[in-house]
């Protein structure tokens, strides 16, 4: 059965308005949710940036059912992978079993401001198996010394280690990546719809097979609102970044890089790749990408904090229930 999560973006609202989206996301029957996890937006327009771990720990409490993820925390540069692993536990007691450790290479946007520069994406792979390695040990509550190319762990341990253990997502593209990371993580994410990446998960060899003890997790962005052409404009304003893919968006510094990189693009050119507007078969249609391509779960990002009470109110419920029906019948 495919489950849908509801995104909880810190890049578009502050963390008292995502606490309460997350309790009536809740309330209105998703089955997780997942929490951005950046120290700047992509866009100067979407004007937020909140600590993403002291969110979720309010977000833990003022929710019971729901699952809980990063979507995705970068280990290796603004967070030593020691501090990570302390961090996902602590969230994990909190949430009573419910967090998964969502992890990736990250953003530039992100990591450069704590001035240790920005790698190549070859070495920031080589960080981030490390990092993984690292939080993997320290999971199991023992005693950890680490020499590594990049971390160094000094008789470290996590004193407060839930009976749950700490299961690990990892965002993963390209064949490479895929065989290197496939054995270290509980699960696959995925930021596009394509079935490669779980058909080549499931091929390597020692890692856990999607659809069995692993799930694949997607994200798709979309902006319903009772006006299309609102919808629209509001896509454009805090969204054109997202055309820029991700080989790209990791590579930027700053809002204001984004905002130059896409001062060509119009409005219907994200319109063309995101769903607007009020027809909730369109955004059907284009979540199902997903679960064609193998994906257990998905995620929907509603754009823009203004309208998003609106969202939750009129349309989030009818989608889900539309999305569920479209899934089963597929």
């Amino acid at each position: 059965m495919t489950r849908f999560g509801y995104t909880l973006m810190t890049e578009q609202s502050g963390p008292r308005e995502l606490v309460r989206y997350a309790a009536t996301a809740e309330d209105l029957g998703f089955d997780f949710e997942v929490m951005s996890d950046h120290y700047s937006p992509w866009l100067t327009e979407q004007g937020h940036a909140p600590y993403a771990w002291a969110t979720l720990g309010a977000v833990a409490q003022a929710t019971s059912r729901v699952g809980l993820m990063t979507y995705v925390t970068c280990p290796t540069m603004r967070y030593h992978p020691a501090v990570v692993a302390q961090k996902a536990a602590t969230v994990q007691i909190l949430s009573e079993g419910r967090f998964t450790l969502g992890l990736g290479s990250g953003e530039n946007l992100n990591e450069h401001v704590v001035g240790e520069g920005w790698p190549a994406i070859q070495a920031r792979q080589a960080m981030l198996r490390e990092a993984v390695e690292i939080i993997r040990e320290l999971r199991t509550g023992e005693l950890v010394d680490y020499r590594g190319d990049y971390f160094e762990v000094d008789s470290a341990r996590l004193w407060d280690v839930p009976d749950e253990g700490i299961e690990i997502g990892l965002a993963v593209a390209g064949d490479r990546a895929i065989e290197s990371f496939a054995p270290l993580g509980e699960h696959l994410i995925g930021v596009e719809p394509d079935s490669s990446l779980v058909e080549g998960w499931n091929a390597v060899d020692g890692a856990p097979r999607i659809g069995e003890q692993a799930r694949a997790i997607g994200q798709i962005p979309i902006c319903w609102d009772p006006s299309e052409e609102a919808a629209v404009q509001r896509a454009h304003e805090q969204f054109r970044w997202f055309g820029g893919g991700w080989s790209v968006n990791a590579d930027l510094p700053t809002p204001a890089g984004f905002a130059g990189a896409t001062q060509f693009v119009r409005p219907e050119d994200v319109a063309d790749s995101i769903p607007c507007g009020p027809d909730l078969d369109k955004i059907v249609e284009s979540v199902s990408a997903y679960w064609k391509a193998g994906f257990t779960d998905i995620a929907v990002v509603q754009i823009g904090d203004e309208g998003q009470e609106r969202f939750l109110a009129e349309a989030a419920g009818p989608l889900l229930e539309r999305l569920r029906a479209a899934a089963a019948a597929g």
